[in-house]
């Protein structure tokens, strides 16, 4: 008998203690406000108020009541959900002076009949981390009637969106925004964002979008774009809106603006239109994108591809790369035309644009640069006279096609041509560092360039009946032509150490350029599963490339004609690649983790031969590609990852044996045929989390590399201020770099005001040499800056943000001078949104650069905007406004960088102060049920 009673005793004591832990309970009613209703299966969820992490689960029974007991002591949010009802959210606490929260009758308020003056707790959540998508709700955020996406995504936690456009999400810059998952206008992300209607938007998502290939196979192949996708209303799929703006402003400046577009069931069409001469080139900031830039350099990629890069066409001509980058005076003329359609049951979809676009640019540019030397210094001074423009026009389209229920397929092309013109004119002198003249020279430049290119590329993919093995085939095709033609002349007078002129230099020449590429990319991926979290994906790839570029310089022969062929300058080569490819990765996940690893091995085949003189040069080499990605979701709405990322960087062409160049006769690069391979090691760490109660986000992404065996410059500089640069391998010292960005954010209760805080650094340590003696160079850039925005609909928005930046870049050759210095950088704006509908609005943007020891001035810039507005019509879409642009004046282009040993400030042209009369009409009509057939 004694067992038995010292178990019932033992059993009752371990009933107490977990009595007296878990006696905490919380309980109470749920009925509809207006009719008392008991809303019987309401959901009611115990969530812990520091993370938002859930503790208890119920629903309200057929009574009406409900009660969640075995809770631990704490402070909690009770979360109260009902479909079509506004959420409702209580803080209560649990310890031991109070061991049962009785809530009471919780009242809840349909969504349909809420009034303005109903106090309601909570919302629908803001953010949602679904994997590697941030998900942001639309319906959270309050926008004005007839705001934009652009407008819309200003007020989301880590977007910011500049005056001209650009957007930038968690530190990286958006280049890609989808509607509906698809293409709008291809290449150009304000077309979305400057023109949908806010209204009409759902969701929106930011992710990092991989190549369709890597998407499918689920391994990262290193093309990841920052890329935002627009998810419309269903209720908004149907009907058409648009936008027509003009105005025209005092300097003889004017805008058109006008798109128009009707969406009908699974069928868009848009079409827009722009002219513009007051730095609105085409509807954002994507000026490359829509005026296609013309630099045309071949260089030979990490991976063993071909690159087309720099900002020259081959001619040695300097080629302007069809972008504003506000810089000079603009003059825009840009239409385009979208369509996108699905049918067969969406197995069908085609997507095609087409755009064209003509931009003059002119102005002038001034540059001051600091050549340090570890015999002094070189301080030269260049003015640039710039008269360009450039027309293109571009036709792409995708066509895809569901084959079955297994295998799909992808075909796309585009096509584009581009006639660009650059006229520039350099007047430079260079002072030693006593002051005494180096060298004066006047240098002009022209060149007309007619291109012409076309990419073709098909993707088949197909899963098999085994769950996760599937093949996919990549296969791409693309051609470039270049044509050009263009005069170099120039003049360079050169003074002795007393500052007298000893000698000069004259060039006079035409120069013609023909260059042609043909690239043809395979990739074949198989994914095998192993078990139900792990598979391994094998790859194969071919590239096969052949280009040539002729390019011929001709002096002034008897009577003026440039008919003397000056072979030093010319040149006739062949160049073809083949690469063969082959990569092996290893993928594990879970509903936790994610984990791949592998490497891709590239062998490459390299000749060049130069059909003027026959010489040949062949180069053979391999390249390692290995990578590692880890990602650990820690909560609903967490997630951190790790990633390491292998690199074998090849010498490029230039590098190794370059076109002469005679364009700049102060700047001479030399070839290295001995160059060696060099190697990246890259670590990145990234977190990210949102906690829904109190809408508080943090992101932190760092990223930090190291480079064995760089490549680095060998500048000679002689007495005379010429330099010849030539690559050579440093085995001795590794090139650096990191970069750390964090952002946090949270909505501060009671004011309902949304705050924000950035901090970023971006440092690097490099090398060169600089005349035999190898130069350490430091550079860093750290900025930190603060947010407040508020808006209220119909009443008034504010936002503003800023803070300071210090700036650093050190040389070890002139360790006396660097160009070390503070700044800040601003930016905020206000609108009033008074009766009778006007709307007075005003913004303003300040930036400071301080003293250094190499630039011995300060720079100030406040560049204010206003306008006052009058609204017309019940929908309140035609507007009428005033608006002044600079009203102080100061709007002048300032910039400064540093590269090796040299320090460069540059002022340009930019537009200023003009006052604005424009009219608005903003019309929409969506909702329209389509018409069933």
């Amino acid at each position: 008998m004694k067992l038995p009673l010292l178990s019932i005793v033992f059993l009752l004591l371990l009933s107490i203690a977990a009595r007296s832990q878990n006696v905490y309970t919380v309980k109470g009613s749920v009925v509809d406000t207006v009719s008392n209703l008991r809303l019987k299966n309401t959901a009611v969820s115990v969530l812990r108020s520091k993370d938002s992490t859930l503790v208890r689960f119920t629903r309200v029974n057929e009574s009406g009541t409900f009660a969640i007991s075995n809770l631990p002591k704490g402070k909690f949010f009770l979360l109260v959900t009902y479909p079509g009802y506004a959420d409702y959210v209580e803080p209560f606490r649990l310890d031991s002076t109070k061991t049962n929260a009785d809530v009471g009758t919780l009242k809840m308020t349909l969504k349909a009949t809420l009034l303005a003056n109903v106090i309601i707790k909570a919302k629908a959540a803001a953010v949602k981390i679904k994997g590697d998508t941030t998900e942001f709700n639309a319906s959270a955020f309050v926008v004005q009637p007839n705001a934009k996406v652009e407008d819309l995504l200003k007020q989301m936690p880590g977007i910011q969106v500049d005056k001209d456009g650009k957007i930038t999400a968690q530190g990286k810059t958006v280049s890609k925004v989808l509607l509906d998952g698809e293409e709008f206008f291809g290449d150009d992300p304000t077309l979305v964002t400057k023109n949908i209607r806010a209204d009409m938007v759902d969701k929106v998502q930011l992710y990092d979008k991989n190549s369709d290939q890597a998407a499918f196979t689920g391994i990262d192949d290193d093309k990841k774009t920052k890329t935002i996708n627009i998810k419309l209303k269903d209720s908004k799929k149907s009907g058409y809106f648009g936008k027509l703006d003009a105005g025209g402003a005092t300097g003889s400046y004017y805008q058109t603006q006008d798109m128009f577009n009707i969406f009908k069931d699974k069928q868009k069409f848009s079409v827009y239109g722009t002219i513009a001469n007051n730095g609105k080139t085409g509807l954002g900031w994507e000026d490359g994108s829509k005026y296609g830039g013309g630099s045309d350099n071949v260089t030979t990629t990490d991976d063993g591809g071909i690159m087309i890069s720099g900002s020259s066409d081959g001619s040695g001509l300097d080629s302007w790369d069809g972008r504003y980058n506000n810089q000079g005076l603009p003059v825009a003329r840009t239409g385009g035309v979208h369509y996108d359609t699905k049918w067969n049951s969406d197995k069908e979809s085609l997507n095609a644009n087409y755009k064209v676009g003509y931009l003059k640019v002119e102005g002038d540019r001034n540059t001051l640069t600091q050549n340090n030397l570890s015999t002094g210094i070189i301080n030269t001074n260049s003015d640039e006279k710039f008269d360009n423009d450039i027309l293109r026009q571009k036709m792409d389209g995708s066509y895809q096609l569901k084959i079955d229920t297994s295998s799909n397929l992808k075909v796309s092309f585009d096509g584009t041509l581009r006639n660009t013109n650059s006229n520039s004119d350099f007047t430079a002198g260079s002072l030693r560092n006593n002051a005494i003249p180096l060298t004066n020279s006047i240098r002009s430049v022209t060149n007309d360039d007619h291109g012409k290119i076309f990419n073709a590329k098909a993707l088949w993919t197909k899963k098999f009946k085994k769950p996760r093995r599937t093949i996919s085939l990549d296969l791409s095709e693309s051609a470039t032509n270049s044509d050009s033609k263009g005069y170099v002349k120039s003049n360079i007078d050169y003074f002795n150490g007393t500052g007298v002129k000893d000698s000069s230099q004259t060039i006079n020449q035409y120069k013609t350029s023909l260059k042609k590429i043909s690239d043809f990319k395979s990739n074949l991926a198989y994914t095998e599963p192993l078990s139900k979290t792990l598979s391994v994906i094998l790859n194969y790839g071919l590239e096969i490339n052949n280009s040539s570029t002729n390019t011929e310089s001709f002096n002034q022969g008897l009577g003026g004609a440039y008919t003397q062929l000056d072979s030093l300058y010319s040149t006739n080569y062949q160049f073809d690649q083949t690469a063969n490819q082959g990569g092996a990765f290893m993928n594990f996940k879970d509903n936790k983790s994610t984990f791949n690893f592998g490497t891709k091995v590239t062998d490459v085949s390299f000749d060049q031969t130069n059909l003027y003189n026959n010489t040949n040069f062949k180069r053979n080499f391999v390249n390692w590609n290995p990578k590692l990605n880890y990602k650990y979701k820690l909560a609903k709405q967490s997630s951190i990852s790790v990633e390491y990322d292998g690199t074998t960087i090849q010498p490029q062409i230039s590098q190794i044996q370059p076109l002469l160049n005679n364009t700049d006769p102060l700047n001479i690069t030399l070839g290295n045929p001995d160059l060696r391979p060099s190697f990246k090691h890259s670590v990145g760490l990234e977190y990210s989390s949102y906690k829904i109660l109190s809408s508080r986000n943090l992101y932190f992404y760092g990223n930090y590399n190291v480079t064995t065996n760089p490549i680095v410059s060998n500048t000679v500089t002689d007495s005379a201020g010429k330099s010849t640069f030539q690559s050579v391998n440093l085995t001795t010292k590794k090139a650096s770099g990191l970069y750390l960005y964090a952002s946090a954010g949270q909505k501060i209760p009671g004011i309902d005001i949304n705050a924000g805080f950035q901090f970023s650094v971006n440092s690097n340590t490099s090398y060169n040499y600089a005349n035999g003696v190898l130069n350490k160079n430091q550079a860093a850039t750290y900025n930190g800056g603060i947010s407040f925005s508020k808006w209220l609909e119909k009443k008034y928005e504010f936002y503003a943000q800023g803070g300071p930046t210090y700036t650093t870049n050190e040389s070890s050759i002139q360790q006396g001078i660097n160009d070390n210095g503070w700044g800040i950088k601003a930016n905020g704006g206000m609108a009033f949104y008074l009766p009778l509908k006007f709307e007075i609005r005003s913004d303003a943007d300040y930036e400071y650069r301080g003293k250094t020891q190499s630039f011995n001035t300060t720079f100030n810039r406040v560049i204010w905007n206003a306008s006052v507005s009058k609204k017309f019509t019940k929908s309140e879409g035609l507007k009428f406004t005033l608006s002044a642009n600079d009203l102080l004046n100061q709007n002048v282009g300032f910039s400064r960088t540093a590269s090796a040993n040299l320090i460069t400030q540059n002022t340009y042209t930019t537009i200023r102060r003009y006052f604005m009369a424009s009219i608005s009409w903003d019309f929409s009509k969506m909702g329209i049920t389509p018409s069933k057939k």
